[in-house]
């Protein structure tokens, strides 16, 4: 078996030149089985069991799980392997296309967060043919970007039961136990239009829309005043009235309105509670009103996230960072990870500040260090044990 693979910087350059955007606009969306056919060349090169895993009802979608060693617990070294839509007018330089300009690495997925995969080999590669007492796992998943389908197929196969995951998203080398969860909303009202000079000819879908907002902004507040967790800068939870759309002509009754709304819920806060407690609210509206109002999600949500302080996964990352833990605004794929038993934290070499943006880079001077914490990681779980001790 030969255990040759590109050097670090290489691997970047190839996974980068492969796209795999994530879209919820058909016309854009792309596989990204080109990518985790190739992490997983690299990976059955040095030795790991691999497993490609079709996401069930997602034609072009898979999830690759590669296992170096065998037995319960371990360490998951997990990211995903699509990246948002790009604008190519916004770019400097090709997005496909890894361009090093002094201190950074210039390209799609470069922080967010393919550039997490070549520096997971790199770490890996140091115990390739030593003893490992706990397996060491990289998990490369699918439409995170989106719906998030790659972990919630994982999930329900229960796969992969390591006892600790690090999820290698942009978070500037700085451990984050925790984060808010994520649900979107559509509140349709549907009236009856007509013409404008007699009210009595239709149901004026924009006005109990007026209500249906008076009423969210009062459940808002409650939210606020029954939910607080400071570890959170905005240490409440959100919610955001996003978009409205609503009637086509001023001389036309209202006939259908629609709003969509942004809940970041944090941790305790149960999303199926959340959204049974928005449809009680808004049932009400439309009893009272005697109108059709129609509430549903925009995707199936993202749970929030939160990883105990004391907990041993947390003790090391700070020792070995120097950086207390902390918390992010943006959600990840921790909670599906957590949800399977492991200990899991948030912890990779990008700035999420470069996420999502034109001329996306990731710094030079993150890489090394990267490794080392890695490597650090897997000697201490997968080689000594230690944290199961």
């Amino acid at each position: 078996m030969t255990t040759t693979i590109p050097a670090l910087k290489q691997q970047l350059q190839e996974l980068i030149q492969i796209p795999s955007v994530s879209c919820s606009d058909a016309k854009m969306d792309q596989s990204n089985q080109g990518v985790v056919e190739l992490l997983a060349s690299w990976l059955h090169s040095l030795g790991f069991e691999i497993e490609l895993l079709p996401v069930p009802n997602q034609a072009g979608k898979f999830n690759l799980l590669a296992s170096l060693g065998k037995g319960p617990g371990g360490l998951v070294l997990a990211g995903h392997t699509d990246t948002v839509p790009y604008d190519s007018q916004g770019w400097q330089q090709d997005p496909f296309t890894l361009t090093e300009s002094g201190d950074r690495f210039l390209g799609l997925g470069t922080t967010d967060m393919k550039g997490f995969f070549p520096i997971a080999i790199e770490a890996a590669k140091s115990f390739v043919g030593q003893k490992l007492k706990q397996p060491l796992m990289i998990l490369a998943t699918a439409d995170e970007e989106t719906t998030m389908s790659g972990a919630r197929a994982l999930a329900a196969m229960k796969k992969p039961r390591a006892r600790y995951a690090i999820v290698g998203e942009p978070t500037g080398l700085k451990p984050i136990r925790m984060h808010k969860g994520i649900t979107m909303e559509s509140i349709r009202v549907q009236g009856k239009s007509g013409h404008s000079s007699d009210p009595s000819l239709g149901q004026n879908a924009m006005e109990v829309m007026h209500v249906v907002i008076a009423e969210l902004l009062q459940w808002r507040y409650e939210l606020q005043q029954k939910y607080n967790h400071p570890g959170f800068e905005i240490q409440h939870p959100t919610l955001n009235l996003g978009c409205i759309h609503g009637g086509d002509n001023p001389n036309r009754i209202c006939g259908q309105c629609e709003l969509q709304i942004d809940l970041r819920l944090i941790p305790g806060m149960e999303i199926e509670t959340i959204r049974h407690t928005l449809q009680n609210r808004i049932q009400h509206i439309a009893k009272e009103h005697q109108i059709t109002i129609h509430c549903e999600p925009l995707f199936p949500g993202i749970p929030a996230f939160e990883t105990v302080a004391g907990s041993e996964i947390i003790a090391m990352a700070e020792s070995l960072t120097g950086y207390g833990s902390g918390s992010v605004a943006f959600g990840t794929e921790a909670p599906f990870l957590q949800e399977l038993g492991a200990e899991t934290i948030v912890l990779g070499p990008g700035d999420v500040e470069q996420a999502h943006q034109p001329n996306e880079h990731l710094r030079l001077d993150r890489i090394q260090p990267c490794v080392k914490i890695l490597q650090q990681f897997i000697r201490r779980i997968c080689i000594e044990d230690a944290l199961a001790a």
